[in-house]
């Protein structure tokens, strides 16, 4: 029987993985700690990883891993940034992944955080708690007739679009790959005219900060910014440079670039560390999420199914169908 050391277990993932691992004949250890050089050795006696988006899988951890005579890394997220690939390949530990789960959930996420900032929803409930039932300062906006500018229209960026197409808005679509179902511009067009921007494309050296100083101030002042990919795809310290001056009218996050030290974990009773984060949720015109655009049960269980699958064909036949290549 295949063993599997499970780290940085959820309480939310525990009940799809062993459904999802006891079907397939596979031995799941659900460990509670991150995966770091330091936590490595807990591998030991086991002949797969898998690991969580925020994990840090650098080379010093992996050299432990292999050294642990672990075999395969099996990530449960699309995004593979956190693994250190060249140092994977190098130590000969293939690495797979879930490349799409539920694309329908993120894209409802990103839909979820917009509408809760145009009708100021988040403001409206907190004045509720507290018996405040005015209305002065709740003034919203229809979706319908705004332009809506999409960057990557994958499979989650091409459910986001369709779901603004059916508020009536005027989507305007960029991205490398296209195909006929949208309506392609110049990133600079997307910057310069649109009244919502939403990110939807994979982090890597071209698209690091793609919204940075610059970008902001291309924009139109007034728009809105909705980002549920990837946090470094935001230059923080130029968005907040922009809030500040009220040229982003707001901006709905549910990824941070460095939310390694901060999502998935309580901190209600420790002091936050992080200053640049501190002051990016202190607007009230900001609404952040802690990498939860993922969560439904939907997508959870498919998650564990795509990640034991991985693992089960790998050690059954050495085939590897998502693994992740340079």
């Amino acid at each position: 029987m295949t063993k599997v050391a499970f780290f940085q277990t959820h309480k939310y993932e525990i009940e799809h993985f062993s459904k999802a691992s006891s079907e397939a004949g596979i031995e799941i250890s659900f460990l509670e700690p991150r995966l770091t050089a330091q936590t490595a050795i807990m591998s030991k006696g086991h002949e797969v990883v898998c690991s969580f988006a925020n994990d840090s899988v650098d080379r010093e951890t992996l050299i432990e891993l292999k050294n642990n005579g672990i075999k395969l890394l099996a990530l449960r997220s699309a995004g593979f940034n956190h693994v250190d690939m060249q140092a994977a390949i190098e130590l000969e530990i293939p690495v797979v992944r879930v490349p799409s789960y539920s694309p329908n959930s993120i894209a409802e996420h990103a839909v979820c955080l917009l509408l809760a900032l145009s009708r100021r929803i988040h403001k409206a409930h907190m004045r509720t708690q507290s018996h405040n039932f005015s209305l002065d300062g709740l003034v919203g906006f229809n979706l319908h007739g705004k332009k809506v500018g999409v960057i990557g229209t994958g499979k989650i960026g091409a459910v986001f679009a369709n779901i603004m197409k059916g508020f009536g808005s005027e989507v305007m679509a960029y991205d490398i790959d296209q195909n006929e179902d949208f309506n392609y511009v110049s990133l600079d067009k997307i910057f310069e005219e649109s009244d919502i921007i939403s990110l939807h494309v994979p982090l890597n050296p071209k698209t690091h900060h793609i919204l940075n100083r610059e970008s902001f101030n291309k924009m139109k002042k007034g728009v809105y910014i909705i980002n549920t990919s990837r946090g470094g795809l935001i230059d923080t310290k130029a968005l907040i440079d922009s809030l500040k001056t009220e040229h982003i009218a707001g901006a709905g996050l549910d990824v941070y670039e460095e939310e390694e030290n901060l999502f998935f974990q309580d901190l209600s009773e420790e002091i936050l560390m992080d200053d640049l984060f501190a002051r990016l949720i202190s607007f009230p015109n900001v609404l952040v999420t802690s990498h939860q655009a993922f969560l439904t049960s939907e997508a959870l269980s498919q998650i564990a199914i795509v990640t034991v699958n991985n693992i089960k064909t790998y050690f059954s036949t050495g085939e590897m169908p998502n693994q992740v290549l340079p």
